[in-house]
């Protein structure tokens, strides 16, 4: 699954999610994980009111299961809980991305919390998913 991290120093989730110009995205499973790329936002970013900002992001995101921020507004929170997107707040801006991959692998390997069992199972399956399904039938 995918995890994104919300960031401006790409070590600590320290960005809140409508200003925040990167966002990093990890590969995870219960084996380890793997960066993946850095999405980048330009513009004004700043608060402003104007809910379209944010779009783009939503959008850049659709395919991960969590995405972990300083802090976000509830309006864009609620567009990612309904595009499949559980966001999470990072405990303080000081809390590093590494340690939270590390913590995200040993709890797959084990017995995952019912938030993140919910997070996992949320993800609609892809159209060559359910192919395949049908196809073992």
């Amino acid at each position: 699954m995918k995890i994104a991290f919300t960031t401006s120093d790409r070590l600590h989730i320290n960005a809140h999610f409508g200003w925040a110009k990167e966002i990093d995205v990890y590969e995870i499973s219960d084996s380890g994980y793997q960066f993946l790329e850095t999405l980048t936002f330009d513009g004004d970013l700043k608060q402003d009111g104007n809910e379209d900002k944010v779009t783009p992001k939503l959008d850049a995101l659709a395919d991960c299961t969590i995405v972990y921020v300083a802090a976000i507004g509830g309006s864009a929170a609620a567009r990612l809980i309904k595009k499949g997107v559980t966001p999470v707040k990072a405990k303080s801006e000081e809390e590093e991305i590494a340690d939270i991959l590390n913590k995200l692998v040993q709890t797959l390997k084990g017995n995952p919390p019912p938030w993140l069992r919910k997070a996992l199972q949320q993800k609609p399956q892809s159209f060559e998913d359910e192919l395949e399904e049908e196809a073992t039938v």
